[in-house]
């Protein structure tokens, strides 16, 4: 082999392992937040966890990337560790996968039909669709598919790449003296683990030993305990990912290498054992691409068989061994950790964001229910309270803010990054309810202090107006935590009757004045009320704005606000319907 073959090698590695990154990430991108869904939605029957582990992996085609998603996911406190065991069993047996695509390679037959199973015959076309269809397309979709195809092609030429790069090794006695060292197991794991560990993929690895194997030097006795050493190297990946992490996360990254070195320390005796005493037929065949996709199957399929049974006991060796208190994360605070390693997963951190914004928008609703109270009954502890949640609902915007500006710059589809902008804009207006909410309390403080009180007719008003924000506030919650276009088409209504409120109520607060019923001081006040309660409205009418624009994917605000308010029928009909129901 000289030096011009080995910078084969290494470009058709290079293109091997740049294929399969990017064949990932487009089927990730498409699948959207349904992985996470997924993953999420484990059930107690451990089969069921199995098959949800092996689809995903299959979907994204790498266990690692399934186990980082799983760290993240635990470290968020966003599922359990002990849920993870069943969906990792599954993510080894959905790893295989790439192995069997690539072993069609080695289909020999004069039909034409058979022929163009293999990957190197039709690939080309493959290339071509996915090229036009990048090209052609405006749909985000269309054209991840095409980038799938694309990522495909570029991953079998790779494979062609080693092949023919390893291919002259068949005749060096160089290399035959090499693979001598191989009939001894424990190298052959220690190889495998270490190439694995190195370049950090297990399929990447697999479709070396794939094509090194067309040489016709390797037998299956070799194979495979490079398959098993292969195993234990992918988890190199999630031990990386779970640094930082609590202890919980932790758990998950130690439970996979204890699943594959288990399997090995179980599986490799047991077979040369065997080999030893009766003799297995096919330990010294050649090892073959279609041959060695067998046995990395076989072997985590019978990995799975034999620790699920034990699932308890390996779940408190990996406590033992990960040490630490059960729990680290503060499950007292109210601000949700959003796990940065989810941003290698745009469609599962932008899921958990949303839900961390919708948990917002209702802390912010609750603290203006709370602030609203104290109004009919003063307490000291009440609005030490409201202070105290505007802090969290700070803290959940610089937090949230900061993790969206770094997810907006990961590879987002269209629709992804119109819902990234929708949060960006909308928790804004959030933390200003929450403003809101500790002015309404520094109103009720002065009322209290001073001991005036506001008239008769003055009260009445407020009371219809605090329940029209209620209204407005309830609706807007639903609608965008709900993303109900439905309800948010009513906020608009709404917020057009509660302006003509707190207009007709400043009127009939001047002609108080002008009898004198109602003081100066007395005035500011109200007048203070008036406009935080207009301005609770305009930014509840800013997030139902941002709840239709994502819903019907291209949007002008400026425009549909501008179209609601003339000539729409329904509109009129909604906004007259509040009108009646909130008159003065």
């Amino acid at each position: 082999m000289n030096i011009f073959s080995f910078i084969t090698l290494i470009g058709g590695l290079a293109f091997f392992l740049f294929g399969m990154n990017v064949m990932s990430g487009s089927l990730e991108k498409m699948a959207g937040g349904k992985l996470e869904h997924l993953l999420k939605k484990m059930t107690a029957n451990p089969v069921v966890s199995i098959l949800l582990g092996t689809g995903v992996t299959m979907v994204i085609q790498s266990s690692s990337a399934v186990t980082v998603m799983l760290v993240g996911l635990v470290n968020s406190g966003i599922m359990e560790f002990s849920q993870t065991l069943s969906v990792i069993f599954g993510a080894n047996i959905g790893t295989t996968i790439t192995s069997w695509i690539l072993s069609l390679s080695g289909i020999q037959s004069d039909s034409f039909l058979v022929s163009m199973l293999k990957p190197q015959n039709f690939t080309p076309i493959l290339a071509l669709i996915g090229v036009l269809m990048n090209m052609s397309s405006a749909s985000d979709r269309k054209k991840s598919i095409g980038t799938v195809f694309v990522g495909f092609a570029v991953l079998i030429y790779g494979m062609e790449m080693m092949s023919s790069a390893v291919s002259p090794l068949a005749d060096s006695p160089q290399f035959a003296e090499l693979l001598t060292k191989f009939n001894q197991p424990l190298v052959g794991v220690a190889v495998g683990a270490i190439v694995t560990g190195v370049i950090q993929s297990s399929s990447a690895s697999v479709g070396i030993l794939q094509a090194l194997s067309l040489t016709g030097s390797f037998t299956c006795g070799m194979t495979i305990p490079i398959i098993m050493g292969q195993n234990i190297g992918t988890c190199v990946t999630a031990l990386i990912s779970c640094i930082g992490t609590n202890i919980q996360a932790k758990r998950v990254a130690v439970v996979h290498v204890l699943i594959n070195v288990l399997g090995t320390v179980v599986w490799l005796p047991v077979l040369c054992l065997i080999n030893m005493t009766v003799g297995l037929p096919f330990w010294d065949m050649t090892a073959t691409p279609v041959n060695i996709a067998i046995a990395h199957s076989v072997f985590n399929i019978a990995t799975t068989i034999l620790l699920m049974p034990f699932s308890k006991y390996l779940l408190r060796l990996t406590e033992r061994l990960a040490g630490g208190k059960k729990r680290e994360l503060d499950v007292t605070e109210d601000v949700p950790f959003l796990d940065e390693r989810l941003l290698q997963s745009p469609s599962v951190a932008i899921r958990e964001c949303n839900n961390a914004s919708s948990k917002m928008l209702g802390l912010s609703r609750e603290n203006l229910y709370l602030a609203g109270d104290l109004f009919e009954q003063y307490s000291e502890k009440k609005a030490a309270l409201v202070l105290q949640t505007e802090d969290e609902i700070d803290a959940f915007e610089d937090r949230l803010s900061t993790y969206l500006v770094k997810l907006s710059a990961q590879a987002l589809s269209q629709e992804d990054s119109q819902v990234i902008s929708k949060m960006l804009h909308a928790i804004g207006d959030f933390e200003r309810l929450g403003d809101h909410a500790v002015n309404l309390a520094k109103v009720a403080k002065e009322i209290h202090d001073k001991g005036i009180s506001f008239t008769q007719e003055a009260n009445r008003e407020l009371g219809i107006l605090s329940r029209a924000i209620d209204e407005i506030l309830s609706i807007t919650v639903t609608a965008y935590q709900k993303n109900d276009v439905e309800l948010a088409a009513r906020v608009e209504p709404l917020e057009q009757v509660i302006d003509q409120l707190t207009a007709k109520m400043k009127s009939n607060h001047i002609e108080r004045l002008q009898r004198g019923i109602c003081t100066i001081e007395m005035g500011f006040i109200f007048s203070d009320l008036l406009s935080n309660y207009e301005r609770i409205s305009d930014h509840c009418s800013n997030i139902a704005v941002a709840v239709i624009e994502v819903v019907h994917n291209s949007f002008d605000a400026h425009k549909y606000l501008n179209g609601v308010k003339y000539g729409n029928s329904e509109f009129n009909q909604i906004y007259d319907s509040y009108q009646v129901k909130y008159s003065l």
